[in-house]
């Protein structure tokens, strides 16, 4: 039986499993070499597909479907590993899909929930992407399987291979040797089938590397495990709309008397403004929420942010630039700036949802507060999440190009909070 993972993730139900398989030990090594290196447990969950429709996908997987014509599934994969013999541990784990199709591929692999576009402030997840609505929807048929996608502090992240092949996978490696493997695992990708394609089927792979006793060894299954899941028509989803969110915070605000801080919240509510109209949004299109030192601001559904993402950012850096050229070296405002997206509503108090959170929570985060203080020539830093980053930012052609950005790791053990993000720092000012 496979226990459940330290961190509670709930093992495999019996009804969403598929197989249960030994990972044996591979050739060069046997069990008699070493008593610990045994055959170990593995339960591999039937994958979850689910239809994702062509107005749903990132921007540039939009375009690709207007192209191709083909059919778009996302699927889920699980799978569960034993616990490891005595004095062992997993130092790397692999699980491969192949699919019975060579027509088929994969256009978008991801480690965890973060680039899918899920969030975790509870044990439910929340969609931050169109696509991420489908997916939900389609889990409530497997309780527990979303979970498997948070990011988990301490644990190696799924690395994503074969894009745009047939036969893919993660790899979950700790090349430092020190981390443990989870033993409960869940992976999601993003498929394209030829036009007409009704199942889903192909086969699994899983191999494991265990460390410690005498010496590691490898082990894998002697045979792939076949799969063969049925397509059903693209989902209804409640009629959710995913918006995109801003927060902007001024450094040094409270240390100004009062004279300037009015000045500053006159001058940044007159800047975003403007920055949102470079980008398209005009001002009776958003409700802004002052807060004091920052602003917070739901932009309209619909938009194109492979457009709005690099217009707000290029006007910021532009508005910034004017404002602070005729002011005092002393006096610049230079601000910090957070980009999320997800599913929010008004409320009689503003704007609920946990986009509106953890937007919050990248822009008070220490990556950015260090990098803004760390570079005093720039006038702004940029974070947003993973999701972002990989459905528009890395498919940029305009600045800020994915050179631009570097990964940072946003923690708030207090309140369970991990996410993946992506930072940018703004031009030194001339």
């Amino acid at each position: 039986m496979v226990e459940s993972g330290a961190d509670g993730v709930a093992a495999l139900r019996d009804a969403d499993l598929l197989a249960l398989r030994e990972l044996v030990p591979g050739t060069g090594r046997s069990p008699e070499d070493d008593p610990t290196a045994a055959p170990i447990g593995v339960r591999c969950g039937r994958p979850l597909p689910y239809p994702v429709p062509t107005e749903d996908l990132p921007v540039h997987l939009r375009r690709r479907a207007e192209s191709t014509g083909g059919r778009y599934i996302g699927a889920l994969f699980a799978f569960d590993l034993d616990t490891p013999p005595a004095r062992r541990r997993y130092t790397a784990a692999r699980f491969e899909v192949t699919l019975a199709d060579p027509r088929a591929l994969t256009v978008r692999l991801d480690g965890d929930g973060g680039t899918l576009g899920l969030a975790f402030p509870t044990d439910d997840a929340e969609p931050a992407s169109a696509t991420a609505l489908h997916t939900v929807h389609a889990a409530r048929s497997r309780p527990g399987w979303l979970r498997r996608l948070a990011s988990r502090a301490g644990a190696p992240r799924a690395q994503g291979y074969g894009l745009h092949r047939s036969q893919f996978g993660w790899a979950y490696d700790d090349p430092r040797g020190d981390l443990l493997v989870p033993r409960t695992h869940g992976m999601h990708a993003l498929l394209e089938l030829p036009a007409g394609t009704t199942r889903l089927a192909g086969r699994l792979d899983v191999r494991v590397r265990v460390g410690g006793g005498r010496q590691g060894y490898a082990a894998g299954l002697r045979e792939s495990v076949v799969f063969d899941e049925p397509l059903g028509p693209a989902a209804a989803v409640d009629g959710a709309a995913v918006r995109l969110c801003m927060a902007v915070d001024v450094a040094g605000y409270s240390r100004r008397h009062t004279p300037a801080t009015e000045r500053i919240q006159r001058d940044l509510a007159e800047l975003l403004s403007q920055v949102r109209r470079a980008a398209g949004v005009p001002d009776d299109a958003v409700d802004p929420q002052p807060q004091g030192d920052g602003q917070f601001t739901v932009l309209p559904v619909g938009l194109d942010e492979s457009v709005v993402i690099p217009r707000l950012v290029g006007a910021l850096a532009e508005r910034l630039r004017e404002l602070n050229s005729v002011r005092p070296a002393d006096d610049r405002m230079r601000v910090r700036m957070a980009l999320h997206r997800g599913l929010v509503k008004a409320a009689p108090l503003g704007w609920v949802g946990t986009a509106a959170i953890a937007v919050h929570r990248i822009l008070d985060s220490a990556p950015l507060r260090d990098a803004l203080a760390a570079r005093p020539a720039t006038d702004f830093v940029l974070g947003l999440p993973d999701v972002l980053f990989q459905d528009v930012v890395a498919h940029a052609t305009q600045p800020p190009l994915p050179a631009d950005f570097v990964p940072v790791l946003i923690e708030l053990p207090a309140k369970n909070f991990v996410e993946h993000g992506w930072l940018y720092v703004g031009p030194e000012a001339q």
